[in-house]
């Protein structure tokens, strides 16, 4: 193609790519149970293509792989969801009083702290009073929204399409996963087509390595965090398990977050049986040690990794641009970013721009 061309090739690009953000942006109330099938397709899709070598047609294996995803996420949210919402809603109602009786085993240990930097002395009631308003806040706040999604008719839409048409979208996205892909490699310019296709496998092994694996580790790490401290006896125990596994994709933030809340909940229950509290750290260390030597170096890796800083701005510009689609997509497109950004930064180097009059 001719130079004159490359301006009207790049704006009809960028043309494509503004479309495109404007229909995501427009279509948002909606594309929730879409998302989520796209998602999980992807993750279901290697499953379907093993059962495929094993002889299977790609729409019985499609059929089956799906029927048995449905029914597990069906067992699991009838297994999960009832305790976990009755832990805590009890949680925030008795968060009170749980707080007070952590402050009067923690403030012995820095008044020699208040007192040397002449910080006025904190009231155990006052203290209290303020955690109830905030607690009293939480649940106003949790039925205002009920309120919004039971008067928001394009909020029950999505939730009954979550729950009915996910798995539809899922079943036909699997099986015709592959015709997808040929018509997307078929509708590429051709003379970037195999610069493309390199960095689509590029971004696919960042995806795949990472956020398959990552995702993997924390579905590990919640049930053994949930399990183990509701073994040990903890209160809430399934509900702080399941939150540090869910965050620990973000290395060390989900363990330090989950054990900070674990350990203060053990000192509010257990002392003076200090062994309650040993048992608690135990679940968190065995945790930790079981992520560093095993689930980490078996599901993740040394393939494509995201730095921490970078996860945390992708989900929030994610969540704050597009809500809880944003929330979902903003991962994969930040290892997306990645791959294109390392290719970028290569073609600059290798370029005038970089060595500027310098010799090779």
């Amino acid at each position: 193609m001719s130079a004159t061309g490359q301006p009207a090739r790049w704006r009809f690009w960028v043309a494509i790519a503004a479309l495109f953000l404007v229909l995501l942006w427009l279509l948002n109330d909606i594309l929730l149970p879409f998302v989520v099938g796209i998602v999980v397709a992807y993750f279901l899709d290697p499953i379907v293509t093993r059962l495929q070598r094993l002889g299977l047609s790609r729409t019985w294996a499609t059929t089956g792989v799906t029927i048995v995803a449905v029914l597990i996420a069906i067992g699991v949210a009838m297994a999960i969801l009832p305790p976990l919402f009755g832990q805590f809603q009890s949680l925030i109602l008795n968060l009170p009083d749980y707080t007070v009786k952590l402050a009067s085993h923690v403030l012995p240990l820095i008044d020699p702290l208040r007192e040397r930097f002449d910080l006025p002395p904190l009231s155990l009631q006052e203290l209290q009073s303020e955690v109830a308003q905030r607690a009293g806040q939480v649940l106003t706040f949790l039925g205002a929204v009920a309120g919004q999604v039971a008067q928001r008719g394009i909020a029950l839409v999505n939730l009954l399409g979550l729950l009915f048409l996910t798995p539809v979208v899922t079943f036909y996205l699997l099986r015709d996963w592959e015709r997808l892909l040929a018509a997307i490699d078929d509708a590429l310019p051709r003379d970037h087509a195999d610069t493309i296709r390199h960095l689509a496998r590029e971004s696919n092994d960042a995806i795949a390595g990472y956020v398959r694996g990552q995702a993997l580790v924390c579905i590990s790490l919640g049930a053994m965090y949930a399990i183990g401290l509701s073994v040990v006896g903890l209160q809430f125990g399934l509900v702080i398990g399941l939150i540090a596994g869910a965050i620990s994709f973000i290395p060390f933030v989900g363990t330090f977050v989950g054990a900070v809340m674990a350990l203060g909940m053990a000192l509010v229950q257990f002392p003076p049986e200090w062994m309650g509290v040993v048992k608690v750290a135990v679940v968190f260390i065995l945790g930790q040690m079981l992520e560093g030597n095993v689930l980490s170096p078996k599901l993740v890796g040394d393939r494509v990794g995201l730095h921490p800083v970078w996860i945390m701005f992708a989900l929030l510009a994610g969540g704050s641009l597009f809500g809880f689609v944003g929330v979902l997509v903003a991962v994969p497109i930040a290892a997306v970013l990645g791959v294109v950004v390392r290719y970028l930064l290569g073609r600059y180097r290798d370029s005038d721009l970089y060595r500027g009059d310098e010799p090779v």
